[in-house]
């Protein structure tokens, strides 16, 4: 099976996990008695699936509420409202016993190499913490498990009794990745995984991460800050704005034809590699507003411009504005009749190079 194909048969598969209309509010307490005086408005309202052997890109600004939707995913944090489904069945409002068996299939790699590892633990028992937890095996069974994922992520097995101060950023990222690995899941939630890395060891990590993809046939619901990278490792992209998704679609389509004005200007400030090629930048006017005092109408209307008297009292449905393209915005309300996001679309090819250089 060919890229291609793959995204395809990526785009198509039943979902693995579906997320409808989740919300995480937090609570802001002051006084003698701690008595609520408004909420922190982190996530409102979204929804989306993600197909076995799937990426979804996760995009927005810093506090748009992306790692929350990933720590909801992961059951890190409760939801204030919505619901989480993983197979079909629902696990929003699992708890202990109940939940361990979700907890396998579902791991994270986290942005910081430095403080996602524990530094009073040598290598090896870093990733066979969680083959120890999940499985009742032997001790020579759980060495040479950690030898294999050692060796699948690039690091050797003469480093496995170094702790993690040992080992440069770069190395410490794939050891977080060979722990992601260890009890074999089916989802990992990359929470801006090379963000803290120079370009180089990003591009070795990407690259790492699809081939592994491919071989365990892995989901991931990938958040970042650089649209190159999301272009290079998604299926779909979904872009968050001040806590909800205003947009959603396959990466090629995304890329080509964004339909929501704040990925309009998102993707003007990528950089072209070709000095021969102009692009009009598009600044935004003003701040992200509070998410505590969130404003009227579209959340992006104070920034954004194209708005007109609708956007400021009226929030916009995320709706089909073309064949598998949602976006949240009145200028495209002459689209199709509203329809789900949740469920993947099919795409027209996988828009992931063979690797980064």
């Amino acid at each position: 099976m060919n890229v291609a194909e793959q995204g395809i048969a990526a785009a198509t598969s039943p979902a693995l996990l579906e997320v409808g209309h989740v919300t995480k509010h937090y609570p802001m307490r002051g006084g003698v008695f701690a008595r609520a005086r408004g909420s922190v408005h982190a996530v409102d309202d979204v929804s989306f699936a993600i197909a076995e052997g799937e990426t979804l890109g996760l995009v927005g600004e810093s506090g748009c509420g992306k790692s929350t939707i990933g720590k909801t995913v992961l059951r890190l944090v409760e939801p204030t409202a919505g619901t989480i489904a993983w197979r079909g069945q629902r696990i929003d409002s699992l708890q202990g016993a109940a939940m361990r068996p979700y907890r396998r299939e579902l791991q994270a790699v986290f942005q910081d190499p430095y403080a996602s590892l524990n530094p009073r633990m040598r290598a090896a028992d870093i990733v066979a913490e969680p083959i120890r937890n999940f499985e009742d095996i032997s001790a020579a069974e759980v060495h040479d498990r950690v030898v294999s994922l050692f060796e699948r992520v690039g690091l050797r097995a003469d480093q496995m009794p170094r702790y993690p101060y040992e080992f440069s950023g770069g190395q410490r990222q794939r050891l977080g990745i060979a722990r992601a690995l260890a009890p074999r899941p089916k989802l990992i939630v990359c929470d801006e995984p090379v963000s803290a890395l120079d370009v180089s060891v990003q591009a070795q990590v990407i690259n790492l991460l699809v081939d592994l993809q491919r071989e365990f046939d892995l989901s991931y619901l990938f958040v970042a800050h650089d649209l190159a990278v999301v272009e290079h490792i998604s299926h779909r992209v979904a872009v968050m704005y001040l806590g909800r998704i205003v947009e959603l679609a396959a990466t090629r389509a995304l890329f080509a034809s964004p339909q929501h004005p704040y990925t309009e200007a998102l993707l003007s400030a990528v950089p072209v590699p070709d000095p021969t090629v102009e692009r009009k930048r598009i600044i935004l006017s003003g701040d992200v507003p509070s998410p505590i005092e969130l404003p009227t109408g579209c959340r992006f209307h104070t920034r954004c411009p194209y708005a007109f008297d609708r956007c400021r009292v009226e929030e916009p449905l995320l709706r089909e504005v073309l064949p598998g393209h949602f976006a949240a915005c009145h200028l495209r309300d002459a689209g199709p009749a509203p329809a789900s996001p949740v469920r993947p679309q099919a795409a027209s090819a996988d828009p992931r190079k063979e690797s980064v250089s």
